[in-house]
């Protein structure tokens, strides 16, 4: 029996390929629990169309953020907050407030879980942060700390 494989099955292969295997193991255990469908013709073309399309899809998420990049090492992000008689701030500025004023001020939405603090930002000044966007892609955003 030929079966095509939906997801890694130890022993056996990885998603996508095309196996030869017993009619008892294939019909009892990979297609009943999911692992694999009958390898029909109608199926393969199926499998590979929607392979194509999930391609397609992330090479336009890539482009996205590829602009998404252009357009984060264009901005300074200003934040104004107050500060103590030392000039250290009272708290420190967060993932979450850094996102809501990308949100308020460039009209960009991105997950907090996505920017990378190394240091808390405690102080004024001018921060450069990471955001790490996904396949591989990241940008720096500069963050201009204002005392009120």
């Amino acid at each position: 029996m030929k079966i095509l494989l939906m997801e890694d099955v130890k022993g056996l292969g990885k998603t996508g390929e095309i196996h030869e295997v017993k009619d008892g193991y294939g019909q009892n255990f990979l297609i009943a629990k999911g692992k694999a469908k009958h390898a029909s013709n109608e199926v393969i073309n199926k499998y590979k169309a929607q392979q194509k399309k999930q391609e397609e899809i992330a090479a336009l998420e890539m482009t996205e953020r590829k602009q998404l990049v252009k357009n984060l090492e264009n901005i300074t992000l200003e934040m104004i907050r107050k500060v103590g008689a030392n000039g250290s701030l009272f708290g420190s500025i967060t993932k979450e407030e850094i996102t809501q004023a990308l949100q308020n001020a460039h009209h960009i939405s991105i997950d907090k879980k996505d920017i990378e603090l190394k240091t808390p930002i405690k102080s004024t000044g001018i921060y450069e942060i990471e955001i790490k966007l996904g396949y591989g892609i990241s940008a720096i955003l500069k963050i201009d700390v204002i005392a009120q």
